[in-house]
């Protein structure tokens, strides 16, 4: 298994011999987290998880390979550390969602009573 670093090198230099810098700033990466993800979804349409899921395995792979790829560029060009993004996103998580009162619950944080 790669690390998230290695596969951002990887990333990056797939892009770099395509001279794509140019086109992955901040905004148009958003885009295609956003879009890639629309796709996703889109083979979710009027099926059930589990017909989306039998009808569209390779579909569905390739789509959350794209997602991952821009999440991934996306962070490696603005400098984010992503193993530290999600502990921190984490521990914010476990003080808005504690376990006595998320637990088995699909509330919001907001409406716990």
């Amino acid at each position: 298994m790669r690390s998230l670093e290695e596969m951002q090198k990887a990333i990056a230099d797939f892009c770099r011999e395509r001279d794509w810098d140019q086109f992955h700033n901040g905004k148009d990466l958003a885009i295609g987290i956003s879009t890639e993800a629309n796709e996703l979804l889109d083979l979710f349409r009027f099926k059930s998880p589990e017909e989306a899921l039998a009808a569209h395995p390779e579909e569905i792979r390739e789509e959350i390979a794209d997602i991952f790829f821009f999440l991934l560029r996306f962070a490696e060009r603005n400098h984010i550390d992503l193993d530290e993004a999600l502990k921190e996103k984490m521990e914010k998580n476990s003080r808005k969602y504690p376990v006595e009162k998320a637990k088995g619950s699909n509330k919001k944080y907001n409406e716990f009573e």
